[in-house]
């Protein structure tokens, strides 16, 4: 069984001090490949050099979470910008919208997202795009920008069905995490109406784990526990949801 783990910090601190056991973990659970999706200016370095050790399981992305977005976001985004002409990067991520916690920064959000799609349709790359009490205005961007050439996953998806139908008439594939396996999410209710070929699976570590493992610092070995939860809904055996998602990553990202 190969899983592939879309989304995961595993570089951040959190995992300091078993940072190489973790990816081990995640490879003897049949996680054979880790996506890294980067924060902001000072989660650079540690994700290339993580990737450095790593070279044969990992892949990066690069981008700007929103919650990062600050006065100084545009000379942020110019080193980004410089960083991906590097050629190494198989995304643009994270990037997004996200109100829940403050909106001071929105005008800059907004103007940030916008100049990553772009980035996004100029390289030909997937977005890891998170959206956080912001959907109507998410689905106005994306909208007013998908041209044939904005194509991604939105990470954590854990809206509703009708949220879900709109991202998958935009193009976008959902990403769904430890948050599917809550007994609180609605997913699970539509989950196999959704089309196959859109659905990729991740952990968001350290975030967001799992049941059974919700409370605990979430790793990639636990993204088994998402696919075995998803695999049941959908009635399915897991090895059949894992090369299916698996093939969906592939395809997405050109692995």
């Amino acid at each position: 069984m190969h899983l592939i783990d879309t989304h995961t910090h595993i570089y951040d601190h959190q995992f300091s001090l078993d940072r190489k056991e973790t990816i081990e973990r995640a490879l003897a659970a049949g996680v054979s490949m880790m996506l890294l999706p980067n924060v902001d200016a000072s989660t650079i370095v540690p994700m290339l050099q993580l990737h450095g050790q790593f070279p044969e399981c990992t892949r990066v992305m690069m981008g700007l979470q929103p919650e990062e977005v600050k006065e100084d976001y545009k000379s942020v985004l110019s080193r980004m910008e410089k960083e991906l002409e590097r050629g190494i990067y198989v995304g643009v991520g994270e990037v997004g919208l996200d109100f829940y916690w403050d909106s001071t920064f929105e005008k800059q959000q907004l103007d940030a997202f916008d100049t990553q799609l772009d980035w996004a349709k100029q390289l030909s790359i997937p977005l890891s795009i998170h959206c956080r009490n912001a959907f109507e205005k998410m689905v106005k961007i994306l909208e007013k920008k998908q041209d044939g050439g904005l194509r991604g996953i939105m990470h954590c998806f854990t809206g509703t069905e009708e949220e879900a139908i709109v991202y998958l008439e935009l193009g976008f594939h959902l990403g769904l995490g430890g948050v599917t396996t809550y007994k609180n999410c609605g997913v699970k209710d539509y989950l196999p109406k959704l089309p196959l070929d859109r659905i990729v699976l991740e952990t968001d570590a350290p975030y967001l784990a799992p049941v059974p493992c919700r409370g605990k610092r979430n790793e990639p070995a636990f993204l088994v526990h998402t696919a075995q939860r998803v695999a049941d809904i959908l009635q399915m055996p897991i090895e059949k949801l894992a090369a299916m998602t698996t093939a969906n990553v592939q395809s997405l990202f050109g692995l």
